[in-house]
């Protein structure tokens, strides 16, 4: 009998001992271990409350849509946890995010519940602020701007503006609907003209309305300012055209022309003649018996004159032999045809009596039309007209 309880009570010793060493009491001692240090570090840690600032994060928004208003980009979120957990959650980026995936033109709200913040578990949401997020949808468009320059004061006197481009001329902005049609047309701050006088490029910021720099921000263009002469278009008669062919002054025909120009007002002044400014001259072409008439503006005047027209703009040469006969009285000098038309009245006066040929100037002075007539040059203030016609 002694023997059988000995062995009972072997048996039950060796099967208690290899239960408790088994393989699930190992696991469930891990685990109950496990479960006591979380409980010391996180159920018996001092819990604490917070506000946190947590971001809106738009997701999902339609290609052909905007938000067109103002909504502030961060909540404001009241949280209670133990303070390990909060400082973790500060360090992480959690976000309210915002499905706009079946949105349409207009205005929504969401609310900002509790759900909605993902906290890590452990830590409770309280309040959040505000409690609703207001959204205004709005079709998204393209649209082109001329830009526009505006201006103060008048450049200098006898200058005026020719052109004033902006570089560039039109501006793209894209944005909501409702937004950009209220404006046409977008202006520069004004350009200072006042004194100018030679054309300038300057970089002009734009003049755009506070909408408009949320798009686009601020933004600047090229002024290309471009400055001239204040001119008067003047029609000249009788412009005695001046011929010098292989160095010898020449005769043309028709000997006057007519010019259309534009001219400097600055050379207007005190009623001046604006003939005087430049001299009409004609000048031989090769392979041509035309001479093209060009006009040499005089050397003292320094402001550029506009040529529009010359009528007619080519002239012929006169036959020179019709004053090869001009000669004068033996010790007075020889006096060539070319020369009769220079003679002037003080130089007439220190002239000897001289023989002209009739023949030579084309036309009789007087007796004998086979004889060569004298003609005594006196002081006459009519001799030079007298002597050309």
């Amino acid at each position: 009998m002694k023997k059988l309880l000995g062995l009972l009570s072997g048996k039950i010793n060796k099967i208690n001992l290899a239960d408790i060493f088994s393989k699930d009491w190992l696991l469930k001692f891990i685990s109950l271990v496990l479960a006591v240090s979380l409980w010391y570090f996180v159920g018996g840690e001092d819990r604490v409350d917070k506000n946190v600032m947590i971001p809106i994060e738009i997701i999902n928004l339609p290609r052909d849509l905007v938000i067109s208003n103002q909504f502030k980009k961060e909540i404001e979120v009241s949280v209670s946890g133990p303070r390990s957990l909060i400082l973790e959650m500060t360090s992480r980026a959690i976000t309210r995010q915002v499905d706009l995936s079946s949105a349409t033109p207009g205005t929504m709200v969401f609310e900002n519940d509790n759900d909605h913040i993902p906290v890590p578990r452990g830590i409770t949401v309280q309040r959040v602020q505000p409690s609703s997020i207001i959204l205004s949808l709005d079709k998204l468009i393209q649209k082109q701007f001329p830009v526009s320059a505006r201006t103060v004061g008048k450049v200098a006197d006898g200058y005026l503006v020719k052109n004033l481009k902006m570089n560039p001329d039109v501006i793209t902005i894209t944005g909501p609907l409702t937004t950009l049609s209220q404006f046409d047309e977008i202006f520069t701050k004004a350009i200072n003209l006042v004194g100018v006088k030679q054309s300038v490029q300057l970089q002009v910021p734009l003049e755009l309305e506070p909408a408009i720099v949320e798009l686009i921000g601020e933004t600047s263009v090229t002024a290309d300012l471009t400055i001239g002469l204040e001119t008067v278009t003047k029609t000249l008669d009788e412009m005695l055209v001046h011929a010098i062919v292989e160095g010898v002054k020449r005769d043309v025909n028709p000997k006057m022309v007519k010019i259309v120009a534009n001219i400097p007002k600055m050379l207007l002044t005190n009623n001046v003649d604006p003939k005087i400014l430049f001299t009409v001259t004609a000048i031989k072409q090769e392979g041509d018996d035309k001479l093209k008439v060009k006009i040499i503006p005089r050397a003292d005047v320094e402001l550029p004159i506009e040529i529009l027209s010359i009528i007619p703009s080519t002239v012929s040469l006169v036959d020179s032999n019709a004053h090869s006969g001009l000669k004068t009285l033996p010790g007075s000098g020889q006096l060539k045809g070319e020369d009769v038309g220079q003679i002037t009245e003080e130089k007439a006066r220190n002239q000897v009596p001289i023989t002209i040929d009739v023949e030579a100037v084309g036309g009789e002075v007087g007796g004998d039309s086979d004889k060569p007539s004298p003609v005594k040059v006196l002081k006459n203030k009519k001799f030079k007209q007298k002597l050309i016609q």
